[in-house]
């Protein structure tokens, strides 16, 4: 089994927010994945996906427990509803990928490159991703607890709805980001290296931002208030 972290080790933190709480995931030797074809309700543990082409096959409600997805091509798979648990995903890619309503729980996501990926409704809790890019992720309703953007691009990520709890933000660009209707607890944006927020700058509430970051925010927060701005 991966051993989980009990504290926010690592985290930026600071008074007045939590860190969140950080998945540290040791698996156990695993077993390569035999091919053939993802099945709905499957039961995947202890396995190796070692560059496998899982493009638009149907996983729909499986489980993958203590597994390692590397270099997988996910291109309209369809995980939805899919649990994936004490996992190691690293260079996965993929466009139209739907993990809506699934389960993310102790599980690591490294240098991906993925588009249109669909997570709304989904839970996600000691997610950390680092690096990559991510286009058009779909957070829509989705609730997100100890969850670590690090060193990667978010390209107008949708978070409509959704409820963050204890996630950071660290040297991560987020572009063009929708809030409109989340709910944000304990968020940490300090350290990203870009914040443009498109929608919802008025639930900011909850989040800490820098001195920097409420400067470059400056105009869409007056709009949002209704001021005008002149010389």
């Amino acid at each position: 089994m991966a051993r989980r972290a009990t504290g926010g080790a690592g985290g930026t933190g600071g008074a007045g927010v939590k860190g969140a709480r950080r998945p540290e995931v040791r698996l156990p030797p695993l077993e390569p994945f035999g091919g053939g074809e993802l099945e709905p309700d499957g039961d995947y543990d202890g396995l190796a996906f070692r560059e496998a082409d899982l493009a638009g096959q149907d996983g729909r409600g499986a489980r993958f427990m203590d597994c390692a997805l590397t270099g997988c091509a996910l291109d309209e798979t369809s995980l939805h509803h899919a649990r994936l648990l004490d996992s190691v995903l690293t260079g996965i890619r993929g466009v139209g990928t739907d993990l809506a309503e699934a389960t993310l729980r102790d599980v690591e996501l490294v240098d991906a490159r993925l588009g249109g990926v669909q997570l709304h409704g989904a839970v996600l809790e000691r997610v950390w991703i680092r690096g990559g890019k991510i286009d058009y992720l779909n957070l829509r309703s989705a609730r997100l607890r100890d969850v670590v953007f690090e060193n990667c691009v978010l390209v107008e990520p949708d978070f409509g709805g959704a409820r963050l709890d204890r996630v950071e933000f660290i040297d991560c660009a987020l572009k063009g980001a929708d809030l409109a209707g989340a709910t944000l607890t304990d968020v940490d944006l300090r350290a990203a290296a870009a914040l443009e927020i498109a929608r919802g700058v008025d639930r900011l509430a909850g989040a800490v931002i820098s001195t920097g970051q409420l400067l470059d925010l400056a105009p869409v927060l007056a709009a949002q208030m209704g001021i005008r701005v002149e010389e």
